[in-house]
């Protein structure tokens, strides 16, 4: 990315401007960049640790297969799920509030004693199951957010930070040499007076 400037003083000082403030967010950038690792990383480990509870809770019930025959497919459905933003890092991700199912009505005298227990089982294993996928979907968000973090660290540190600080050497390098040369040429004009005077005296 080329950087454009004048070779003036204004364009010195807009360029200084932006070096500055480039120079000045770079740290907090590298801050946010980390962070984000780190909760990335975090919510991919709680993702998976909740769906290595559904597994071993699936196998803890495994001794209830014969049972779930029984268990009335339309019992419980679940009617929504309640989501509620939560920042990390300076970045809004989902976070799992609420659950709501419905429970059919059933004779508790008539159907078996453990079916109170199938339905707190199923909502149990069905919490489990969203969380985990709200967790990834909070991980993928995070994610994107530290890659454009990353992208923006990197502009900073390797394209534009460079570029205005080659704009400014360019800039005064030129501004020195104009200085000279209106010297070299003051001083021209100045010995060539100063030789016209002696001149006009003989």
């Amino acid at each position: 990315m080329a950087i454009k400037f004048q070779y003036n003083k204004t364009s010195l000082n807009n360029i200084g401007k932006q070096l500055k403030m480039r120079q000045k967010a770079l740290p907090t950038l590298k801050n946010k960049e980390s962070a984000l690792r780190i909760e990335v990383r975090n919510a991919k480990d709680y993702s998976e640790k909740l769906v290595a509870d559904l597994e071993a809770s699936l196998k803890r019930y495994d001794y209830l297969a014969a049972l779930w025959n029984e268990f009335e497919p339309g019992l419980i459905a679940i009617t929504d799920v309640d989501l509620e933003t939560v920042k990390v890092a300076g970045v809004k991700t989902p976070a799992l509030k609420e659950i709501h199912y419905t429970i059919n009505e059933f004779n508790a005298f008539i159907k078996p004693a453990w079916y109170a227990d199938g339905v707190a089982i199923l909502k149990e294993l069905s919490r489990l199951g969203i969380e985990s996928e709200v967790y990834l979907e909070k991980a993928r968000i995070l994610d994107y957010q530290r890659k454009k973090t990353t992208q923006k660290v990197n502009l900073y540190e390797k394209v534009q930070i460079p570029g205005y600080q080659e704009a400014i050497r360019k800039i005064k390098r030129y501004m020195e040499d104009e200085e000279n040369l209106t010297k070299a040429a003051s001083k021209i004009v100045k010995s060539r007076h100063a030789q016209e005077e002696d001149e006009n005296d003989d």
